[in-house]
């Protein structure tokens, strides 16, 4: 195929979200609300989703989208990944992923491509696609979270390659899934005019889920609500939950609540197998995954959780008294998210090096004596969760934009 994508799918508009997944499920997760979202508002459209997650048939693929599963990756330190199972370098893993990348565009030909969070691919790894995709004047779209890491931190990392530059020179749009008043990327991560030009606020991206989907609930999770209160903890994909599941369950254990844990799909066999022993001496209900884990928030009394932009973000839109332990390292993008939120009155925050059985049981009473609806009236005070609405607007707009100005100098960038 050599015509434009935008001639060929314009009336059929192809989208192709693309997300690394180094750690934990909250890129897939933002990009399937997203999805959802485009579908709804445009019925013919066809959302093709690249990612490393083994989980995202699981989480509940939206009409019309289709995954592409790429090897796994595993994060082993700030832009370093390794493969996850295959037993091969790193150079090998980035080159394999590369070309099943530039192949897909080059056959799928999408209209446009939304690219989360590194403008490039983790190790560069998207930069062949992005230039098959100029070549026949494809649109992009670089997503960002609200909040990257340290500013000094991101500068330092981007300045290295130019990044800065180089989004405005590439990329026609540029989504903030968040809210400017909470935290600026642009100033903080001083990106100049060209990309402040196409940069959309979109506000925060939450995901819907169908109704009756609480009948798809264990039955002891489902009973949330009722007396005792119920707690629930959760670590994400649990790859580095341990530290707070297992100070969660010796602090349930006799605790005047029930507790229930969910370790996470990701979680380690050794981790996994320790937790589910601690959870049965405390009665603790511990699950290693719930496709779907927001559904239950409106039911529970209280929530444990690490600093994840879909947990918090979810966690804040139900308005459930929350008790947030964010990772610190390798970023500390989860710290200061907590910092922020905990600013706006919306939730308790407990730093890891504090976190202790004592600590956190101290913190659970007093997040009892944080009223829901004062919660709810702080939330809808301060948030904007129309994210993934407005992202799917502004994509389905570019699919019909016409064919992008700018080719042939992203094409030389890249």
């Amino acid at each position: 195929m050599t015509m434009s994508a935008n001639s060929a799918h314009i009336d059929d508009p192809r989208f192709l979200f693309y997300s690394h997944d180094g750690m934990g499920l909250g890129h897939t997760r933002r990009n399937l609300a997203i999805a959802a979202a485009l579908v709804e508002l445009c019925p013919r459209a066809s959302v093709l989703l690249a990612s490393g997650t083994d989980d995202a048939h699981r989480l509940g693929l939206p009409p019309r989208v289709e995954v592409l599963k790429l090897p796994g990756l595993r994060k082993s330190a700030n832009d370093e990944y390794l493969s996850r199972r295959l037993p091969i370098p790193t150079d090998d893993i980035r080159d394999l992923r590369a070309s099943i990348l530039e192949a897909t565009v080059k056959s799928f030909q999408p209209n446009v491509v939304l690219v989360d969070k590194h403008p490039f691919g983790a190790r560069g790894e998207f930069r062949p696609g992005l230039v098959a995709l100029k070549q026949y004047g494809g649109r992009t779209v670089l997503g960002l979270r609200d909040i990257l890491d340290e500013p000094a931190v991101v500068r330092r990392e981007w300045a290295e390659h130019g990044l800065q530059d180089r989004i405005g020179q590439v990329y026609d749009r540029v989504f903030v899934y968040g809210d400017r008043a909470v935290f600026d990327p642009i100033a903080a991560y001083a990106l100049p005019p060209a990309v402040a030009q196409r940069a959309v606020f979109c506000g925060y991206v939450i995901n819907h889920d169908p109704a009756g989907f609480m009948n798809e609930m264990p039955a002891e999770v489902s009973r949330a609500g009722g007396a005792p209160p119920v707690v629930l903890a959760t670590a994400g994909g649990g790859e580095d939950g341990f530290a707070l599941l297992e100070n969660f369950i010796a602090a349930s254990a006799g605790a005047p609540w029930q507790g229930i844990a969910i370790a996470g799909p990701m979680t380690p066999d050794d981790e996994l197998c320790a937790l589910h022993s601690r959870a049965a001496e405390a009665k603790v209900i511990l699950r290693t995954f719930i496709p779907r884990l927001p559904a239950l928030f409106d039911s529970l009394d209280a929530l444990v959780c690490m600093g994840g932009y879909n947990t918090l973000v979810e966690a804040v839109k139900h308005a459930v008294p929350a008790v947030c332990v964010p990772r610190v390292a390798p970023r500390s993008e989860q710290l200061i998210r907590a910092r922020a939120f905990e600013q706006l009155g919306i939730l308790q925050l407990l730093h890891p090096r504090d976190l202790n059985a004592e600590s956190l049981a101290a913190a659970i009473r007093a997040s009892f004596a944080m009223p829901r609806p004062v919660v709810r009236e702080l939330v809808e005070a301060s948030l904007n969760f129309d994210g993934a609405h407005t992202a799917a607007q502004e994509l389905i707009a570019l699919a019909g934009g016409g064919s992008s100005t700018r080719k042939q100098v992203a094409a030389t960038v890249l």
